[in-house]
């Protein structure tokens, strides 16, 4: 009899799982027991599984693999941030940083190797894109830094976002399962109010969350709210305009009733003139909105600098003075390189 290659068993959804124990000659219930263990208790591998017969675990090993995600290693920031090295079931390797503040302890996770958009801005966009991760190596994710944040800190997860390496809505089917194993019932049971996917600007996806009514929040990384700079630093801009990007989040807005989050680097004599100010805030019109302004982590690839403290405060007051809700973002965990827009995986660092 020829050997079998072996199934990622979390690939299965729970009807799918069914019908292989059923294959397999066991009771459905095996199933609902093999689908807790793996999205309710998180379990990395079969021998964990103690209300299943040996003869059945060792059947399960025989045929499936768990793909578990591993730290390979941490690295902690003065300010309490801690960013993980995560090794994949390829040897492939991600970043996923824990970031606790007073009033939230939050994930930031990966959703791609690498990254194809080239912000040049973006440590990962000069990084080539390998390949989109899972739904479950983005559940892992989550799980492993809970559960740093719980031995650390003492203080669980409250919060997730995914803005770390990779875009989203270029990896939409697992990032949507993903979000689907962290908040349903029978996965992890997290609000899904506590959950942020943070996009470039692909105007087309941004719809389709509108068409599959999501509940998690919608982040846009717009950095300039005028096609030509936006083309200088993101070039998805050219293929997504803000006029194609303004329509797509009016349809998403009609759809969802969410309001969005625009996230904005200042950086220094580029988009941090009272000018850059009024285009954001014309931009504001379109859907309710807040907008979250970070300052920017230097990186070696790219010539910005961040904005100074005047031209900061003055660009915040003149946005707050057209009712905008606006919050200056202060980086966490910069000494590390683990600050909005510095991920990147280090030659060597495998």
């Amino acid at each position: 009899m020829e050997t079998l290659q072996k199934k990622d068993i979390r690939a299965y959804n729970l009807p799918q799982l069914k019908e292989v124990f059923k294959e397999m000659g066991e009771k459905p219930f095996r199933a609902n027991q093999v689908y807790e263990w793996l999205w309710k208790k998180s379990a990395r591998s079969f021998n964990e599984m103690s209300n299943l017969s040996k003869a059945l675990r060792e059947q399960l090993n025989a045929n499936f693999d768990i793909n578990a995600v591993k730290i390979n290693g941490s690295q902690f920031s003065a300010d309490k941030t801690i960013k993980n090295t995560f090794v994949l079931h390829d040897a492939h390797l991600i970043e996923g940083v824990l970031i606790p503040t007073t009033e939230r302890m939050t994930a930031c996770v990966s959703s791609q190797v690498g990254c194809s958009l080239t912000c040049k801005f973006c440590a990962t966009g000069y990084m080539e894109r390998k390949r989109n991760l899972t739904a479950d190596e983005i559940y892992d994710q989550v799980v492993l830094i809970n559960q740093q944040a719980i031995e650390n800190y003492g203080i669980p997860l409250s919060n997730i976002v995914y803005m770390g390496m990779g875009e989203p809505l270029l990896n939409y089917a697992n990032v949507l399962k993903s979000v689907d194993r962290l908040t349903a019932e029978d996965g992890l049971n997290m609000a899904s109010k506590r959950i942020t996917v943070s996009t470039a600007g692909i105007a087309k996806m941004i719809k389709k969350l509108g068409d599959d009514n999501v509940k998690f929040n919608l982040a846009l990384s717009l950095h300039a709210a005028n096609d030509q700079k936006r083309n200088e630093i993101m070039p998805i801009n050219e293929q997504n305009t803000l006029a194609a990007l303004a329509e797509a989040l009016k349809y998403y807005f009609a759809k969802t009733k969410n309001p969005v989050t625009y996230e904005y680097i200042v950086f220094n004599d580029f988009n941090d003139g009272i000018q850059d100010a009024m285009e954001l805030a014309k931009f504001c019109k379109h859907v309710p909105c807040k907008v979250n302004i970070i300052e920017y982590n230097p990186i070696s690839f790219a010539d910005f600098t961040n904005t100074t403290e005047d031209k900061l405060d003055v660009f915040a007051n003149y946005l707050k003075k057209q009712g905008i809700t606006t919050v200056i973002r202060r980086s966490r965990g910069k000494d590390i390189d683990a600050a909005c827009g510095q991920l990147a995986v280090k030659e060597g660092q495998a």
